[in-house]
């Protein structure tokens, strides 16, 4: 089975091909520099890159995979949730593609591509099994069973702890996205240094958002030279009490959702998945739990294709495709 897969929720612009249990491809162009000096990403300038970037980088993905598009089985295509123009150009351009080849079309959830994630390299991991959604838009504890069966144990309130990461980051002067850049700014930083606070809510939903608000007082509380010095002489420290913050909270989550239901199998996936430290302190639980634990390769943590075409794949051999009149579903839960 060969598919292609697309993905545009946001600003990666990315399109990979995977064929039988193989990642043939995977093209990845990102917008990251061109958001970097607004703090954030901008939707309008994200969906016009797209519209310029999806055709050949497309391209490089069939050519990088050997495959001539008349050979493709399916096109996938991530609609959903996201940035409502990005999903648009990705969408549209795969149902195109799809149509002219006269090939199913198969609408992916972005989110259950990231959970599918955990199967792109190595053997696949056993269900049923705890997943750990952790990203810029999404904080997310679910249990995966066979059949692409989820059931959502617990989600974030407000902020997600990719995106408390990327607001302390601009408090601090960081660029953006933060989550890189606070994760190696705490590498020499002591996680001591300030107790910055922890929420733990009834079940296993999430909050960020007072860790962000606490990081906002810690320094609106000082005078300017004050917060000059503090961030020159002590932003690693702080760096790392933030970090520890966020990763205390994931950790203690899964923890007691295998005390609770007893899995054996966990993962951790989405673009917080790349935190060292939270990969290190999961390598830990898993060792005290007696749990195996899944994290894909850094490559596969952040926004990409070949998940979205191995979902794709999934759904085809089960016999599930899409209609040509699928739309985007920006706010698509698992």
């Amino acid at each position: 089975m060969l598919v292609l897969g697309i993905e545009s929720s946001c600003d990666d612009t990315a399109a990979a091909v995977w064929e039988d249990g193989t990642v043939r491809a995977n093209v990845v162009s990102s917008q990251a520099d061109l958001h970097e000096e607004y703090g954030g990403v901008v939707p309008e300038l994200a969906s016009r890159n797209h519209q310029r970037l999806i055709v050949p980088v497309v391209q490089r993905a069939l050519t990088k995979a050997e495959v001539d598009a008349e050979g493709l089985d399916a096109v996938a295509v991530t609609y959903g949730p996201g940035l409502p123009g990005s999903l648009l150009v990705g969408l549209s351009f795969a149902k195109a593609f799809a149509r002219g080849l006269d090939i199913p079309l198969i609408g992916v959830n972005h989110l259950e591509g990231h959970v599918c994630s955990v199967d792109l390299e190595g053997p696949r991991l056993g269900r049923p099994f705890l997943c750990l959604v952790v990203s810029g838009g999404h904080t997310e504890l679910v249990r995966v069973d066979e059949n692409a069966q989820h059931e959502v144990l617990g989600r974030t309130r407000d902020d997600a702890a990719g995106e408390a990461f990327d607001k302390v980051a601009q408090l601090f002067g960081l660029g953006y996205p933060g989550g890189p850049d606070i994760d190696r700014h705490a590498e020499t930083g002591d996680p001591a240094f300030h107790d910055f606070p922890r929420s733990r809510l009834d079940g296993f939903d999430f909050s960020f958002s007072g860790l962000k608000t606490s990081v906002l007082y810690y320094l609106r509380d000082r005078s300017a030279a004050e917060r000059k010095r503090l961030l020159a002489d002590h932003l690693d420290d702080l760096c790392a009490a933030v970090q520890a913050a966020v990763v205390d909270v994931l950790v203690d989550a899964m923890r007691r959702a295998v005390e609770e239901t007893g899995g054996e199998h966990v993962a951790v996936v989405g673009g917080v998945a790349a935190n060292s430290s939270l990969r290190r302190r999961m390598g830990v639980l898993g060792r005290e739990a007696g749990v195996d634990v899944s994290v894909p390769a850094l490559t596969y943590c952040m926004d990409n294709a070949a998940m979205i075409a191995q979902a794709g794949a999934r759904r085809l051999s089960a016999g599930h495709t899409s209609p040509a009149a699928l739309d985007v579903h920006p706010n698509l839960q698992l």
